[in-house]
């Protein structure tokens, strides 16, 4: 099996869609992150699930973390991704409530202290961050392949954990190549839209060029549902 970026022109894509991303401005996320809280509390197997699995955003990503907040998934329980001990280039998710310890992993990202964690097969729900996307629901991810390995086996499919990458709506590419360790996305969700794969693409996509407070368009894409 090839690495990640043995594909031609992922790590181009990958620097030019971090640095639009980064080139947002604080308000702009801010925007961001309450519109992505919303359209991801609509989701109905959110509305049902006990174990939700966000992540700590990084490097201009969209942020998740409101939807803890959010009056519909109060009672619900929320994980962060820990990184499980080196040599193993896994994830495993661990419980995280406000003003609980966190600590810094060896990518400087914060995750809960302690030892106590699931592995993903426990989690009803995993949003996973996105670096790009295209209309048939193919992802490309940071490089690293943490996500890919921890949910290896659902990549035959099936319903749990549902599995939504999220991110920026202009993070939309024309098209990226599938690659043969990549583990299906039941569904994408951004600022802008709820995506849905289908065979011939997905249900929705974002618009056309950048809107107001959205980063530099890379690619056109089409319009977004209402």
């Amino acid at each position: 099996m090839s690495p990640p970026d043995s594909f031609p022109d992922r790590p181009r894509l990958r620097r030019q869609l971090r640095a639009a991303r980064r080139a947002l401005s604080p308000r702009q996320q801010a925007t961001a992150a309450r519109q992505l809280a919303s359209r991801l509390a609509a989701l109905p197997a959110l509305k049902t699930a006990r174990r939700i699995a966000l992540y700590w955003p990084m490097d201009g990503e969209i942020d998740p973390r409101l939807l803890r907040l959010h009056p519909r998934l109060r009672r619900h329980a929320f994980y962060l991704p820990r990184l499980c001990p080196w040599p193993a280039l896994t994830l495993r998710f661990a419980r995280w409530t406000p003003g609980m310890r966190l600590h810094r992993n060896r990518f400087g990202i914060p995750e809960p202290a302690g030892r106590a964690s699931l592995p993903a097969r426990a989690m009803d729900v995993v949003l996973m961050p996105l670096t790009g996307f295209d209309a048939r629901g193919n992802r490309l991810g940071m490089g690293g392949g943490f996500y890919d390995r921890s949910l290896a086996f659902a990549r035959q499919g099936g319903p749990r954990p549902l599995r939504v990458g999220v991110a920026h709506a202009c993070q939309q590419l024309p098209a990226l190549p599938a690659a043969p360790w990549d583990v299906p996305l039941h569904s994408v969700v951004t600022d802008q839209a709820t995506l849905k794969p289908r065979r011939k693409g997905l249900s929705g996509a974002c618009p056309a060029g950048p809107r107001p407070g959205s980063c530099p368009a890379i690619a056109p894409g089409r319009p977004v549902l209402p």
